[in-house]
């Protein structure tokens, strides 16, 4: 935030001088009205689904017919009739936007009769509770949904009996989703999607697919056209609750058909399934708890089993993502050749621009570093677009500081400050405001001391 050092400085000592004023605001709320308001986005535009029915229809069975654990389920839920929404708790008031806005995206895209109402019993129980509460049950979690329970008192409660085991689900009548009400904007909204989606369609994700929030990988923010088509498909009334996986599976082709017939004329392709040793080695490189050794041989350890694996696709390209992450601080160099690796796969695997969005994030911040920015800006405009149509705001706040950089490398400083001011327009959504306003009055401190800001 360092551009806007010294004007924010001198708003801060203006404002601290106002002799006629009764209560005189502190300098976080002056640093925060000078800043740019937060951005929000307009209509979603997601793209179609691109493989072909058959594969969709593999997806659709692996998705519903089991859970992320590895536990099958033995037969198939959804909600009957038209599906109620109630939120409670603490929420923000973005979190009743973006819930809006979602309801009228399923409502629209995935042609489900779903409505939120103001109070009493809800098929769908959304509550908004402190990080702090949902730490206290489930310490690795952002977020959860839960079947048969409408708070988080009753799941406490409940949690360890049958009522509370998806697998013994038959069909969906009260389901609760508990999300963080003092996280960021953007993390409320990323847990109401992946969340209320799971609460009425796949309880399972997929590291195989590559244009999904179904998927751990945490790339896809918001419901993707392929997500919305797999929920449409759940409420098809060729499907019925207490179906089988094979009675299902008869019923899918045409289905399909009817809601996708552009997936009829796309030709198949082979799909390996993901071993359980490497979720699980994935999942170790990304633990929090782990030292960064054992990290790093997980990593490792992913990439080796893609290798024996002969993919060629996003999940061959992920774990060295991951290894330049891991090295992009001790060894910057060693941290490009892992990137230039993952490129390289996620350049052959159609539908993954923004996988390349967050590759070219770093990259380009590597390319700064060396005084290259300027061969950077093509990169950097395509993946602002990309994470535009995403609605990943946090990622397009960092795009949008890396273009900054790079226009003021190259002198031009007036769109240098204008790319600056949208980025921390989408960082108070994407980070929040309370971290924004922290990082700015950090450098109004440093161009303070030092005497810089320009």
């Amino acid at each position: 935030m360092r551009l806007l050092g010294v004007t924010l400085l001198l708003a801060a000592l203006s404002a601290c001088t106002t002799v006629e004023r009764i209560e005189v605001p502190t300098r976080t709320q002056v640093i925060e009205a000078s800043l740019p308001p937060s951005k929000s986005f307009g209509a979603t535009r997601p793209s179609p689904p691109a493989r072909s029915n058959r594969n969709i229809a593999a997806d659709f069975l692996s998705l519903h017919f089991a859970l992320e654990s590895g536990a099958e389920l033995p037969v198939f839920t959804r909600f009957d009739g038209p599906v109620t929404v109630r939120l409670t708790g603490t929420p923000p008031p973005s979190m009743q936007t973006d819930l809006s806005r979602l309801l009228t995206r399923l409502q629209r895209e995935a042609r489900i009769d779903i409505r939120q109402i103001p109070e009493g019993q809800a098929n769908i129980t959304i509550e908004a509770v402190s990080q702090k509460q949902i730490r206290r049950i489930l310490p690795q979690a952002a977020c959860f949904v839960v079947p048969n329970s409408s708070s988080l008192e009753e799941y406490r409660r409940d949690r360890r009996k049958t009522k509370s085991n998806w697998t013994e689900l038959r069909n969906r009548e009260q389901i609760g989703i508990f999300i963080p009400y003092d996280a960021s904007p953007q993390e409320i909204r990323d847990c109401l999607h992946e969340e209320l989606a799971q609460a009425l369609g796949p309880l399972n994700d997929l590291y195989r697919l590559p244009d999904s929030v179904f998927n751990d990988d945490n790339f896809h923010t918001v419901l993707t056209g392929f997500d919305m088509l797999i929920l449409r498909t759940a409420y098809a009334p060729e499907l019925q609750n207490g179906m089988t996986r094979e009675q299902v599976a008869a019923v899918l082709p045409g289905v399909l058909s009817r809601l996708n017939p552009r997936g009829d004329r796309v030709s198949p392709r082979p799909v390996a399934e993901t071993p359980r040793d490497w979720i699980n080695a994935v999942q170790r490189s990304l633990g929090a708890s782990a030292g960064s050794a054992k990290r790093l041989n997980a990593a490792n350890e992913a990439a080796r089993i893609g290798q024996q694996q002969g993919w060629t696709d996003h999940r061959r390209a992920y774990p060295h993502y991951l290894l330049g992450r891991m090295a992009q601080f001790e060894d910057p160099e060693i941290a490009q050749q892992q990137y230039d690796i993952a490129m390289k796969y996620l350049k052959n695997t159609p539908g993954t621009e923004i996988q390349r969005a967050h590759v070219t994030a770093q990259t380009a911040a590597f390319a700064l570093a060396q005084g290259q920015g300027a061969d950077t800006l093509p990169e950097l405009n395509a993946a602002i677009n990309v994470m535009t149509r995403a609605e990943n705001a946090a990622l397009l706040a960092t795009l949008l500081l890396l273009k900054s950089e790079v226009l003021r490398q190259s002198g031009q400083m007036d769109q240098a400050r204008n790319a600056r001011l949208d980025s921390i327009g989408w960082a108070r959504y994407g980070f929040g405001s309370e971290l924004v306003v922290r990082s700015v009055s950090q450098d109004i401190a440093q161009s303070a001391a030092t005497g810089t800001g320009g």
